[in-house]
C-alpha cells in the first residue's frame, strides 16, 4: 500500500512572505565555488547574517571542526551567536535552497512538515566540477530538522518552484522536464508529485530560464510572487540582449493568468572572462522584517529596489552587492531556505 502524501495529511507549502521561525544557510569555504573570493564571500555572509538575525533565527551549516574559526569571524563582526544554531556536517555547496528541506505546514493541526526530495547536482553529477556536490543529497538525512518528514522520489530543487501559498505554483519546462533530472517521469507524473507533495492545485509552466544559468531554468531568477494575486516578472527592454526573447515569452505566458503581472527590470553583468552572468533582481529573499535583494552596481539597482519595496511596505528592503557572490552561480534566494512558523 502506498504511503499517504503530504496533501492527504493536510500539508501545503506556504508562501515565502508568511512568518518564518528560521532560515537555513551554509557557510562558504570552497575556493572552487568562489575562486580567489572566499574571504570576500565570508565578509558578505557576515553582512547577510547581520541583516537576518534580527528578523529570524539562523540555522547555519558549518564543516565539522570549523565552528570555532567561524565563531571568531562572526565575533569580529559584532554578530550575536544567541540566534544562530550551528550544525556541523559535511557539505559541498552553499546553495541550501536546492538541497535543504522544502518545508510544509498543516494549518488546521498546526504541524510542521518537510520534504526530502532527491538532489543530483542539477543533473550534472558526472562533471568534475559538480561531482563533489552530490554529497549534499545526504545532508538533511543526517541533520533531520523538526517536523514530519516526507520522502519524494524525484529530483526537485527549491529554486525551481515558486508558489503563492494558495494553490498556484510556477516552474519551467527547461528545468523540471530536463531528462538529466527525472528521466523516468513524464510531465503528468511530475505534476502529480508537485500537487500531492506541495499541496498545489495549478501549475504554470514557463519555457526556460536565463542564459548561462547552470540550473537549467530555475524559476527564482525569473518570477516572484509578492502576494497571492501579484507576481513580479523579470523583463528585458533591450531586444539585442540574450535574455530578451526568453523573458518576453515568459511574460506573455503569465499575462494569460488571473493575477497582476509587474515588470521587474534586469541587471547586466559579465564575468571577468566576458561571459554573461545569469543575474536578476527576482532572486531576493523575503524575511519576517526585511527583504534582501541582490544588487550589482547596475543602473537598474535603485529602480528594482523601489519596485520591490512598494510591495513590502512593512518590511525593510536591503540591497546586497552580489557581484562576487554570483561567481558561485547563485545569489540571495539560492543561499537561503526558510523554515515556517506553525
Amino acid at each position: 500500500m502506498a504511503e499517504k502524501t503530504p496533501k492527504q495529511f493536510g500539508f501545503t507549502m506556504p508562501a515565502e512572505w508568511e512568518k518564518h521561525s528560521s532560515v537555513w544557510l551554509a557557510w562558504p569555504y570552497d575556493d572552487t565555488t568562489f575562486p580567489n573570493r572566499v574571504k570576500k564571500i565570508e565578509k558578505l555572509y557576515c553582512e547577510i547574517i547581520k541583516a537576518l538575525w534580527e528578523s529570524e533565527e539562523i540555522e547555519l551549516l558549518v564543516l565539522s571542526n570549523s565552528r570555532k574559526k567561524i565563531e571568531k569571524i562572526l565575533k569580529n563582526e559584532d554578530i550575536d551567536f544567541k540566534k544562530i544554531s550551528f550544525h556541523e556536517t559535511d557539505y559541498g555547496d552553499v546553495w541550501t535552497r536546492d538541497y535543504a528541506p522544502i518545508f510544509l505546514i498543516n494549518r488546521k493541526e498546526k504541524k510542521l512538515g518537510w520534504i526530502k526530495a532527491e538532489y543530483n547536482a542539477y543533473g550534472k553529477g558526472t562533471d568534475l566540477y559538480y561531482k563533489p556536490l552530490l554529497k549534499d543529497d545526504a545532508v538533511f538525512n543526517n541533520i533531520s530538522p523538526m517536523g514530519q518528514k516526507f520522502n519524494l522520489d524525484m529530483v526537485l530543487e527549491g529554486g525551481s518552484i515558486e508558489t503563492n501559498g494558495e494553490g498556484i505554483l510556477i516552474t519551467t519546462r527547461q528545468c523540471l522536464l530536463n531528462p538529466n533530472r527525472n528521466p523516468y517521469l513524464n510531465k503528468n507524473q511530475i505534476e502529480e508529485n508537485l500537487k500531492n507533495y506541495l499541496g498545489v492545485n495549478k501549475i504554470i509552466w514557463l519555457q526556460q530560464g536565463l542564459t548561462n544559468d547552470h540550473t537549467d531554468g530555475h524559476i527564482d531568477n525569473l518570477v516572484k510572487f509578492v502576494s497571492p494575486d501579484k507576481v513580479l516578472c523579470c523583463y528585458e527592454d533591450n531586444p539585442q540582449d540574450e535574455n530578451y526573447e526568453i523573458l518576453k515569452n515568459n511574460f506573455e505566458i503569465l499575462s494569460k493568468e488571473p493575477f497582476e503581472i509587474i515588470k521587474l527590470p534586469m541587471p547586466h553583468m559579465r564575468y571577468e572572462n566576458g561571459t554573461k552572468a545569469p543575474i536578476s533582481y527576482a532572486n531576493f529573499y523575503i524575511g519576517n522584517r526585511i527583504v534582501l535583494v541582490p544588487t550589482y552596481s547596475d543602473q537598474n539597482d535603485e529602480k528594482a529596489l523601489k519596485i520591490i519595496q512598494s510591495y513590502f511596505p512593512n518590511r525593510k528592503v536591503v540591497g546586497i552587492d552580489c557581484q562576487d557572490l554570483i561567481y558561485g552561480s547563485g545569489t540571495i534566494h539560492c543561499m537561503t531556505q526558510q523554515q515556517p512558523v506553525i
